[in-house]
């Protein structure tokens, strides 16, 4: 595996090293022990699947709150998606900062979030599906987030016709309102 730290100090582009043939290809896309000597988190407590039908489908930004942060490893298995991390670490230089990549089935890419950043995306491709390497269980009762379209993040989606929001996500509180502090 390919291991790039990216301008979120602690946030990893992570790119299968493809092993090739005229059958095709081999490639690892987890190990303990390579996360541990990059310093990231090797422990997977649980493991999920998102699935969006249309493209233009908006999930996040969501965390877990202390002490049930968790750190995830993201990896597109069918279709594309904006992926979108955001700091939100006290004392982290790059606190209240966002980064954005492009997730594919095509580029295999994975992007690893440390514990203490929100994270959501936007699907680009129909019939989409995401899979989640997860460091702790889900506690309901930890579950929290930010608004997508928070006007002190300025993020930068893509473009799209129709944007589709759950209510949920709709209603999530600003930046500042969570911190108590401007982005930056």
């Amino acid at each position: 595996m390919i291991f790039t730290e990216l301008a979120l100090k602690g946030a990893f582009l992570i790119e299968p090293e493809r092993l090739e043939d005229e059958r095709g290809f081999f490639a690892r896309t987890f190990s303990v022990e390579e996360f541990a000597v990059h310093g990231l988190t090797p422990t997977v407590a649980q493991c999920n699947v998102s699935y969006s039908r249309r493209r233009g489908t908006l999930r996040g930004l969501h965390y877990q709150a202390p002490p049930h942060a968790e750190a995830k490893l993201v990896r597109c298995t069918a279709g594309a998606v904006f992926d979108v991390i955001v700091d939100l670490r006290p004392g982290s230089p790059t606190r209240g900062q966002w980064l954005g990549l492009d997730l594919s089935a095509q580029n295999r890419r994975m992007l690893y979030i440390p514990e203490g950043f929100a994270h959501g995306f936007q699907t680009v491709a129909d019939d989409t599906e995401l899979f989640y390497q997860i460091s702790k269980a889900h506690v309901p009762q930890a579950e929290h987030g930010i608004r997508w379209d928070d006007p002190g993040l300025t993020i930068e989606w893509p473009a799209v016709a129709e944007r589709i929001i759950s209510p949920r996500d709709l209603s999530l509180p600003t930046y500042a309102s969570v911190t108590g502090k401007p982005n930056r």
